[in-house]
């Protein structure tokens, strides 16, 4: 029985389940904060651009990992 948390849709993955809603919101949730605490510090947008990138990408990439193996092909 696979699950299906996710749908694929072009190239990236929109939830469809509950657990899907769940993750992408406790991704938003986790990198908000990140955003703005960074970008309180910053003096430039390039500044703010490599301060969040060390979290964003893995996190983003995970979110995109675990949408991959938990999706169903669009019908």
């Amino acid at each position: 029985m696979k699950v299906n948390w996710f749908e694929s849709w072009g190239w990236i993955y929109r939830p469809i389940s509950w657990v899907g809603w769940l993750l992408v919101g406790l991704t938003i949730a986790f990198l908000i904060p990140i955003f703005l605490t960074v970008d309180s510090h910053s003096h430039s947008v390039s500044d703010t651009f490599y301060g969040v990138f060390p979290y964003f990408v893995p996190t983003l990439a995970l979110l995109y990992w675990i949408a991959s193996k938990t999706s169903r092909k669009k019908s």
